[in-house]
């Protein structure tokens, strides 16, 4: 790696930062939220000799700080409005005028969300195991795919006691987000809902969990928190009610057939919306896969050699 540091944002964040490369700068948006950006192996999806590679740990999770974990207090610091903003800060901070903006999972909703407060600084989008993080997205993964897997969804949703009316994620949320609650609590919460996670992501076989007890706790916190206020883009403002605003926006979408956890309509209808997307699907894999990283780094071969020629 090349360079790296923590930016300091306006509300006391650091964001931590990684640039590897030459040329183009190309943005990776890691999944989640609360994933972190982990090692190095993002770097793959580009031309080191093209791109200029940026990755970052988005605010609250990996070697960014505070943990969202540290950081109950100010929960109300932890939104995607905000996690737009931190792009923006590391974008000027390291330079850069425009660049390509990839993710996958979690990390395409926040790159269409990027994208969509500022279309000026986007070259192009590549996104993998596309999202948007709609409240029908958050239902079906939370609640309605537990038709596929009835035991373990009722299992998952008798973890945390209900309120009348509440949804399942909400009630997650409210559990994991409460800093007045013992410790053993919220990580009982966590463990059931990384047992859930790993569950519905198993379609194309058996999906380990989060090893260590304290990530699962940031992992499940993190999820929950955005995933019960609808990504915090609600009704006008949700991506797929704004995605004509990006028309003039090349962008690959690619995701898989057999994604039970975020099935391909969510791909498809942003597509049919969007009349510079390309859109690719993969019949015989599920949530990320080996084949759609392969098509991501064909996309941003050709998102280079398109920039090249301009």
């Amino acid at each position: 790696m090349a360079d790296t540091g923590l930016l300091s944002v306006d509300d006391g964040v650091q964001i931590h930062w990684e640039e590897s490369g030459t040329g183009i700068p190309a943005l990776w948006l890691h999944g989640g939220p609360g994933s972190g950006l982990g090692g190095t192996g993002y770097c793959r999806h580009f031309d080191p000799e093209r791109f200029r590679v940026i990755g970052i740990d988005q605010r609250g999770c990996g070697r960014s700080r505070p943990l969202i974990v540290d950081d109950l207090d100010r929960i109300d610091r932890h939104t995607t409005q905000r996690m737009v903003a931190d792009l923006e800060a590391v974008r000027e901070h390291l330079g850069v005028d425009r660049w390509v903006v990839t993710g996958g999972s979690w990390g395409s909703t926040l790159a269409l969300a990027y994208a969509l407060a500022h279309p000026e600084r986007v070259h192009a989008l590549a996104l993998v195991a596309v999202t948007t993080t709609g409240r029908a997205e958050t239902d079906w993964i939370t609640e309605h795919v537990g038709r596929i897997f009835p035991e373990e969804w009722a299992r998952f949703a008798a973890a945390v006691p209900r309120r009348a009316g509440e949804r399942v994620v909400e009630a997650y949320a409210r559990v994991l987000t409460d800093p007045t609650l013992p410790g053993g609590r919220r990580q009982d919460a966590a463990d059931a809902w990384d047992r859930w996670e790993a569950t519905h992501v198993s379609l194309m076989g058996p999906v380990d969990g989060i090893a260590e007890p304290q990530q699962r706790l940031a992992f499940a916190t993190t999820v929950a928190h955005y995933w019960a206020h609808d990504a915090f883009l609600p009704g006008e403002r949700a991506v797929l009610a704004r995605v004509e605003e990006l028309a003039e926006i090349p962008a690959a979408l690619i995701h898989g057939r057999q994604d039970v956890s975020g099935p391909a309509v969510t791909a498809w209808e942003l597509h049919r919306r969007w009349p510079g997307s390309e859109l690719h699907i993969v019949p015989d894999e599920g949530h990320g896969g080996p084949q759609q990283f392969a098509l991501l780094r064909a996309a941003t071969d050709a998102i280079a050699a398109d920039l090249t020629r301009s």
